[in-house]
């Protein structure tokens, strides 16, 4: 596994926070916006000073497989610390899904601001009422290899988790399409309804909850 050179660009965010004074930066992403099923899931990711840190990438630009790898890669670096925080479909209706992301944002941040970090660098717009000091940076997971790998775990996770989903909620193929609207999808809730992990706010899932009682589909 190649890591990453001590001056590598992927890791200036990183050199520029701890020269501001700052001793233990963790990057956090997000993933999960977009399905019309399952959890938005954030993930919080610190290297120490020096760490051997993968050859990291924006996790939307990987392979499931070199996904699964660089995900164990990060993991292992000795001192590393890792925080994950899910907010469910539920949740995601009561709050809308801007509120729950940074919800589980938060949630990561505070995990690891137990953990002796001190500084924190967001993937994207700033997140209100994150515990500790924060500097936003768009597009950070093609920026920062904090923010990178914390996006990689995040997807490992929760794409992980969506296809356990699929013995428990068999027929919707939670596995293949991890809660995205693809054709399948919908087609599978034309024939079987929303189940408990769908976010009956998201259309269409609300334009046929509102239209079920008429017999009509999506």
């Amino acid at each position: 596994m190649q890591v990453l050179s001590e001056d590598d660009e992927l890791l200036r965010p990183e050199r520029e926070a701890r020269a501001e004074g700052f001793c233990f930066v963790a990057g956090i992403d997000e993933v999960g916006r977009g399905p019309l099923a399952g959890p938005v899931v954030a993930a919080a990711v610190a290297f120490p000073v020096a760490a051997a840190v993968p050859r990291v990438n924006d996790s939307k630009l990987l392979s499931p497989a070199a996904r699964a790898e660089l995900c164990a890669a990060v993991l292992a670096v000795p001192g590393v610390r890792v925080a994950l925080a899910v907010v469910s479909a539920p949740e995601i209706d009561r709050l809308n899904i801007l509120r729950a992301t940074d919800l589980a944002m938060r949630r990561a941040a505070a995990a690891l601001a137990r953990e002796g970090v001190d500084f924190l660098l967001v993937d994207g717009r700033p997140v209100p009422q994150l515990p500790l000091p924060s500097r936003a940076l768009v597009k950070g997971d093609r920026r920062s290899a904090s923010i990178a790998a914390a996006s990689i775990v995040a997807k490992v996770w929760r794409d992980r988790w969506m296809e356990e989903q699929e013995s428990r909620y068999p027929g919707y193929g939670f596995g293949e399409h991890k809660g995205y609207g693809t054709a399948a999808h919908l087609a599978a809730l034309r024939r079987l309804g929303p189940c408990p992990l769908h976010r009956r706010t998201f259309r269409p899932l609300r334009d046929w909850l509102s239209n079920v009682e008429q017999g009509e589909l999506f």
